[in-house]
């Protein structure tokens, strides 16, 4: 009598963490066989709970991907479906199964388009690889959550992480915050966009952006995958200049693409690139944020300025946005929640130039209702240009919530 024995492949995949120090995330083991079916071993803290549950969706993502022989090993630390099946596909595809196969949570609704022009004071940093920081991530109040697929993932983990992320931007709510993804450096970044691009994010930042090629090359990705899918809504394009040559190329890398509604400039690379310090005054880099706003506001996009690195000085963080803001940056980048209320209230308009503004305008609707061409306040006379300046201020300040 013969008698058939389970063989494995040579070729096992592993995704996702485990251990003490993780929470909201699975580690799983996936090793191939030949026949036997889909066996499951799950250890977890809420295995009395969610046991099941975690099998069946273990089973029917294995079977959406094609896998029906494998032996499977689940080290649970609280993840959620979305994370789970995220880190199944990951281990399945880097056990060679499961190839040009995606299995998708139920999306949420999507929320409205973001406008090209909305506020974008704060932008807060989520690596993309810690599905932890993901569900709370939109209750600090920032005006963006960047799901970030570069300098914050290991290399070894970048195909995860865009699993990961996709998976996040169908079934996390971010509230009312913009849902930004920064992509790798091309050419890695268009791999990143085949599976963030169909999930519809609101915007898009580009690493590392030397010539207005790279927006190129990025904006006719963008567009080919929106099409295949039948994306209508904006997707909107942030570049981050990071050396002395984007710098160089600053106002053509701004007018490169329609969907660019914003530049920013990443002050560590920049730095390093020069050979210089990075410091906290920033007057190492004052020519390249100067050359960039002026850029910025030639091609009608925002500025936006770098983060700040020292999480726990929140003077010299205040210090810094004021700064930026009187040279013209609308926002800055977050790497931490705290950073957030003081950024809100260093980008914000003072009373007194509210209310200062607030004369100028009153001064011009008097003046146009009275088929007046000269404006004055007092004494002065208001240049149109000084007006155009109160009404952004006052747009601003309504847009805050800081005036009715």
């Amino acid at each position: 009598m013969s008698v058939e024995v389970e063989t494995a492949t040579k070729h096992a995949g592993e995704a996702g963490h485990s251990g003490p120090e993780i929470r909201s995330d699975v580690h799983v083991r996936i090793e191939p066989l030949e026949r036997g079916g889909v066996s499951v071993a799950l250890e977890s803290r809420v295995k009395p709970y969610y046991g099941d549950a975690i099998r069946r969706q273990t089973e029917e993502v294995l079977e959406a991907l094609g896998v029906r022989h494998a032996q499977v090993a689940i080290h649970d630390e609280g993840a959620l479906p979305f994370v789970i099946a995220a880190r199944i596909e990951a281990a399945a595809r880097r056990a060679g199964l499961g190839e040009g196969t995606r299995v998708l949570p139920d999306r949420l609704s999507l929320p409205d388009p973001s406008p090209r022009d909305r506020m974008r004071r704060s932008r807060l940093y989520v690596p993309g690889s810690e599905p932890k920081y993901f569900i709370n991530a939109a209750l600090h109040g920032a005006d963006a959550i960047i799901l970030d697929l570069e300098d914050s993932v290991h290399p070894s983990e970048k195909d995860a992480a865009r699993l990961l992320v996709r998976n996040a931007l169908r079934a996390v709510d971010f509230l009312q915050c913009e849902r930004m993804v920064r992509i790798n450096q091309l050419p890695l970044g268009l791999e990143d966009l085949e599976e963030i691009v169909p999930e519809s994010p609101d915007l898009i930042l580009i690493p590392k952006v030397e010539t207005p090629g790279q927006v190129i090359d990025a904006s006719q990705k963008i567009a080919e995958i929106k099409a295949n899918y039948g994306i209508t809504r904006p997707i909107w394009l942030m570049p981050i200049l990071e050396s002395a040559l984007g710098i160089e190329k600053t106002y053509e890398i701004a007018t490169a693409s329609g969907e660019i509604v914003a530049l920013t400039i990443g002050l560590e690379d920049y730095t390093a690139d020069l050979g210089v310090v990075k410091t906290a005054t920033g007057a190492e880099s004052l020519f390249a944020r100067q050359r960039m706003v002026n850029a910025a506001h030639a091609a009608g996009v925002q500025a936006i300025d770098s983060v700040f690195g020292d999480v726990g000085d929140m003077d010299a963080l205040r210090a810094w946005a004021l700064t930026s803001r009187a040279m013209g940056f609308e926002g800055m980048g977050c790497v931490h929640p705290l950073q957030i209320p003081v950024i809100h209230e260093a980008f914000a308009p003072t009373p007194a130039e509210i209310e200062k503004a607030r004369k100028i305008v009153a001064a011009y609707n008097e003046a146009q209702q009275k088929g007046l061409g000269v404006v004055s306040l007092g004494s002065k006379m208001i240049d149109p240009p000084v007006v155009q300046r109160a009404l952004k201020l006052m747009a601003r300040a309504q847009a805050m919530g800081l005036v009715a």
